[in-house]
């Protein structure tokens, strides 16, 4: 699997059906992968907290979520040639498992989200295998519960619906006790399928404005995180690729 190093991770040089690929070889010989997306905000967080960077450079596939990585390898001189968002990994790996028998358990977001996920899903894929689902409302004392329901489970697949850091680290802690092959950490993927969230136009997903729909649409909870985010990403891109230049 060819990769990408920016921002001291091996990013994946795979498009989504190649990406696909590994992650069904991967599935097949049980290999533990915690997977992980990066964009911007991401990049930005990483700087930031060490544990969350040091988790994410172990991880091993990381694909570029946002237009912003694609075009930070561009400017960097080595391309990841597309952008593979998590969401739309998370679909199509739906509609593999479908397919292939792969069985899913869906973690986080609130009780009646992820019951209608999989209300969603079941009824446009009637053959798909639901492991298991618990909603991400929880304490310490309920995890040993959690983590042998999984377990127990046999699932595949798991998708963990948590904000970032929190996906990456409770990953990172429990991937070994729950025996799942395939983790990936999905976001609010589960609110913009519930229908809770709208997710931008193709249009503005194509052309590197997701993030901007996400603004509009909250402008005053967001603003911040993208005015002062995304200036601190294109710092950080210049300031990588100085020092490539120089080293």
């Amino acid at each position: 699997m060819g990769t990408v190093k920016m921002f001291d991770c091996d990013v994946a040089a795979l498009t989504m059906e190649e990406t696909l690929k590994v992650i069904e070889t991967r599935i097949k010989n049980r290999e533990q992968t915690q997977h992980v997306v990066i964009n911007a905000g991401k990049v930005v967080l990483m700087e930031k907290d060490m544990k969350l960077k040091n988790i994410i450079k172990t991880c091993p596939i990381i694909n570029a979520d946002g237009q912003s990585i694609v075009w930070a390898s561009r400017v960097l001189g080595a391309a990841v040639p597309e952008r593979v968002a998590g969401i739309d990994l998370m679909e199509k790996l739906i509609e593999l498992s479908a397919q292939k028998g792969y069985r899913i358990y869906f973690f986080g977001a609130k009780e009646e989200i992820v019951k209608e996920v999989i209300k969603i899903y079941k009824d446009k894929y009637p053959k798909l295998n639901i492991a298991g689902y618990r909603n991400g409302y929880f304490t310490d004392k309920d995890m040993p519960l959690i983590v042998k329901n999984m377990k127990s489970s046999k699932a595949d697949i798991l998708f963990v619906a948590f904000s970032s850091p929190q996906k990456e680290y409770w990953l990172a802690e429990y991937m070994d006790a729950i025996d799942i092959p395939f983790c990936m950490g999905v976001g609010g993927s589960f609110d913009v399928v519930a229908g809770k969230t709208k997710r931008a136009p193709l249009w503005m997903q194509s052309t590197g404005l997701e993030w901007f729909y996400r603004f509009l649409q909250e402008p005053s909870r967001m603003w911040k995180r993208y005015l002062v985010g995304n200036s601190k990403f294109i710092y950080y891109v210049m300031k990588e690729k100085l020092k490539r230049s120089m080293g």
